[in-house]
């Protein structure tokens, strides 16, 4: 990923630039880094330490990267992840860039992790991409998923992330291509949901299909003609119906008290502890709640469509995907971009040298860095 070689000193801290410049006038020496980030993390140092390796060999040096915990790992506060040891002129400069590339990396697969763990009967599809701030965040984040993703499917066989929405990160899923339908344009250019399915369908025939039902707010009505307009694919498992219904309303059929209906039918441990406005708001309010989904699965099953799947986006962090677990859910896939971290500054990965030409030393208050044995 950028910045290559040669565009590092545009990219970095100025006040390591000018470090720089002064080691280079009277010597160099030898350091350690300690790299370590405030709040627990899942380890996804991957992308940070290719990076700090090409940079190495690109310069002619040599780094020595310790890595205390390996991919996956979960790495407590203020735990160094890695320590590097090298040249301090070679090193100074490339802190910004590859704490850009470990913290929110480490907090996007911890996210992903306990999304995956809730609901490990649930795949996930990373579409983050347009939620992101360029394309070398959004490899970041998909990176940082599949991390999560691998982790909760090795400990706890969960489905995890099976796909994500581009070509340009479908490797770190184990894919060649992004995987996607339809957006709410095409419905919209289409005139109809029904009109938006066949054309897809006599475009992409040899496709398994997911529509988006929420556009004309007519859910049920919109996710049926579907189905009966193409039942060899509901048949086959091969069609979806996407909820996404946004949270100024709700889904067709549904107000609060049908809400708490559909719940006590199906699940109705979920309403009987104490639940925050939050947490009711996922169960029981508007949008896709966890009663809109059972609700689309008794609809479709009344009218013998068994096997067609339901695939659920809009807002899917890891809070909503608890609730969503607690009230047992029949949701299939869920489409998201909510392993994002939700507080940016939870990402910040921190560097602090800790060994002058091996001696130990760092700033007052730091000290928990210093390398331990193991």
């Amino acid at each position: 990923m950028q910045p290559r070689p040669e565009d590092v000193p545009r990219y970095t801290d100025t006040y390591f630039n000018k470090t720089k410049a002064c080691v280079e006038r009277f010597g160099d020496t030898k350091v350690t880094y300690a790299v370590f980030m405030r709040r627990p993390v899942t380890s996804a140092p991957r992308l940070a330490v290719e990076w700090i390796q090409a940079m190495a060999a690109a310069r002619a040096t040599s780094v020595d990267i310790d890595l205390r915990y390996k991919e996956g790992s979960w790495v407590g506060a203020g735990e160094p992840i890695l320590y590097l040891t090298g040249s301090f002129f070679h090193l100074v400069d490339l802190e910004t860039i590859y704490l850009q590339k470990l913290g929110a990396a480490c907090v996007a697969a911890y996210n992903a992790y306990t999304m995956c763990v809730d609901l490990p009967k649930t795949a996930f599809m990373a579409f983050d991409a347009r939620h992101c701030a360029g394309a070398e965040m959004a490899e970041l984040m998909a990176y940082g998923a599949s991390v999560g993703s691998t982790k909760a499917k090795a400990k706890m066989g969960a489905l995890g992330f099976v796909a994500n929405a581009t070509d340009a990160t479908a490797h770190y899923f184990g894919q060649r291509q992004g995987r996607g339908t339809m957006p709410h344009a095409l419905i919209g250019y289409a005139g109809s949901t029904l009109r938006a399915a066949e054309m897809f369908r006599e475009t992409h025939p040899s496709e398994s299909m997911t529509v988006l039902v929420d556009y004309f707010g007519y859910e049920i009505t919109d996710a049926l003609a579907v189905c009966r307009r193409f039942p060899d694919l509901a048949e086959r498992g091969d069609l979806s119906v996407r909820l996404d219904t946004h949270g100024g309303r709700y889904v067709e059929g549904l107000d609060v008290g049908a809400s708490y209906a559909v719940l006590e039918r199906n699940a109705p441990e979920a309403t009987r502890g104490y639940r925050s406005e939050s947490e009711l708001r996922h169960l029981i309010g508007p949008g896709v709640s966890a009663a809109a989904i059972w609700h689309m699965r008794e609809q479709l099953d009344r009218a013998g469509f068994p096997k067609v799947r339901i695939v659920a986006s809009s807002g899917f962090t890891p809070a909503k995907c608890k609730v969503m677990a607690v009230a047992r859910a029949p949701v299939d896939a869920i489409g998201t971009g909510s392993y994002l971290p939700e507080s940016w500054s939870e990402t910040y990965a921190t560097s602090d040298i800790v060994q002058y030409n091996g001696k130990a030393l760092v700033k007052v208050g730091r000290e928990f860095l210093l390398r331990r044995p193991g």
